[in-house]
């Protein structure tokens, strides 16, 4: 089968999307971004295809009429079982990556002991993995370093204290070795992990998963062949492609929102590094855009330097802002004052939620000064990007958007943020038929 790849690079995480030759989405990959985009091009390449291995999943059960909760069951646990299989080539990885470690000149009087103890920490770990990917378990992130980092220094506490092991030399140990596990691109081995995974699963329930693993196999044999790939976003011109095989963010996004909404007529993207107003014609191609400039002021990163300002994840910024019953004016959205400003408001004794309730509109009103200078908000507009998550900013746009021009019909997609890749594949997709459209911005 041919496939058609986009693959959005973000300054905060890194998007990739899978076409068909029938402009259908056939999996969509994310990533976070690191200080190496190379590994975060593979990685979220590589999440792409798996998800379009579920997706030819559920064409082959849908084929044979067999669309039912007793499938959403089978894939379900083939998922778990899946992301199992991809923990624990990570986990072994990062075991031999620490025992490296510990041969060097810097732990040879200490060596072995400490050989010891990471044996039994890595032992623990593996034989509670299994258990966070069961049914109902509750797992706050699904990126490898977030998941083990956690169980790993838990685990290593209590195991260095027995073993008469400092648990700062764990810790330091562990933290050089995740940088390098990380930074390495994945095995790429996904068949393989597949069948383990089907086969844990058919352990599990010799009943229907049988039956369905048959036909999961049969997908399995479907090859996705990479045809042609685009890419675009912040970290474009850092990985080596062709001239030809790369587009602008700007192209990108508007094709984009046109896909997922082909009424759109103007598009608002708020990522981790950058703000852009677009206006797109019928067809999707851009007729006129904006941008910030190069202050990170009412982006993605301004919101996380809010956050760490805050002691906050960032997820909670929102929902403390949609609290507030009295929003604080902000005087400004500098990322280099933010701080300054944050701290002085704080100690006036200022809520919480009134200073981020502000702090969102200010964001926003910097917005639409943006998309006033690319001409304005047009019928249908759509809003995309990390923030276009964040209900307090989806709030003030909202309101802001009716002040200034009425009854408008916004577009928020559960899969906005990639709105860029999904333009980069679509480009790649008419590159490889020979019908390149769009005049480059």
């Amino acid at each position: 089968m041919k496939t058609f790849v986009g693959i959005d690079l973000g300054s905060t995480t890194t998007k990739a999307v899978l076409m068909d030759e029938e402009e259908g989405v056939l999996g969509r990959g994310i990533t976070n971004s690191r200080s190496n985009y190379e590994t975060a091009c593979k990685v979220a390449t590589e999440e792409a295809k798996i998800d379009a291995r579920f997706t030819l999943f559920r064409r082959e059960f849908g084929a044979a009429g067999q669309i039912d909760e007793q499938v959403e069951d089978f894939l379900g646990a083939l998922e778990r079982s899946f992301r199992l299989e991809q923990f624990l080539e990570q986990l072994g990885d990062l075991e031999e990556t620490c025992i490296r470690l510990v041969r060097g000149d810097r732990y040879a009087k200490i060596g072995e002991g400490v050989k010891v103890a990471l044996t039994e920490v890595f032992r623990r770990l593996r034989e509670e993995a299994p258990g966070m990917y069961a049914p109902g378990a509750d797992r706050k992130s699904d990126f490898f370093r977030d998941i083990a980092g956690s169980r790993y220094l838990s685990v290593a506490e209590e195991v260095g204290r027995d073993a008469g092991v400092s648990y700062d030399v764990l810790l330091n140990i562990y933290d050089k070795s995740i940088i390098a596990v990380e930074n390495r691109p994945p095995s790429g081995k996904l068949n393989e992990k597949f069948k383990n995974a089907l086969q844990r699963v058919a352990k599990e329930d010799s009943g229907a998963a049988s039956v369905l693993g048959e036909k999961a196999e049969h997908a399995l044999g479907i090859e996705l062949e990479e045809t042609y790939l685009v890419g675009t976003g912040y970290g474009r011109v850092t990985l080596p492609f062709s001239k030809e095989h790369i587009r602008s963010e700007i192209l990108c996004h508007g094709l984009g929102a046109h896909m997922m909404y082909p009424k759109t007529r103007t598009v608002l993207d708020i990522g981790g590094q950058d703000t852009k107003g677009i206006q797109v014609n019928p067809e999707g191609i851009v007729e006129n855009f904006q941008m910030n400039d190069r202050c990170a002021a009412g982006t993605g990163r301004y919101l996380g330097y809010i956050a760490d300002e805050m002691n906050m994840g960032l997820h909670e910024l929102g929902p403390m802002a949609l609290k507030s019953k009295k929003p604080a004016r902000i005087n400004s959205t500098c990322t280099v004052f933010a701080g300054a400003e944050l701290r002085d408001r704080l100690a006036l004794g200022e809520a919480r939620e009134d200073i981020l309730a502000g702090l969102h509109r200010a964001i926003i009103l910097r917005s639409m000064s943006i998309l006033s200078r690319s001409g304005g908000v047009a019928d249908e507009f759509t809003f995309t990007g990390g923030v276009a998550k964040n209900e307090a900013a989806v709030r003030e746009l909202k309101k802001l958007v009716f002040e200034n021009y009425g009854e408008v019909t916004i577009n928020i997609g559960a899969e906005s943020i990639y709105t860029g890749a999904l333009g980069a594949s679509e480009f790649a997709r008419r590159a490889a038929h020979g019908r390149i459209e769009g005049v480059e911005a």
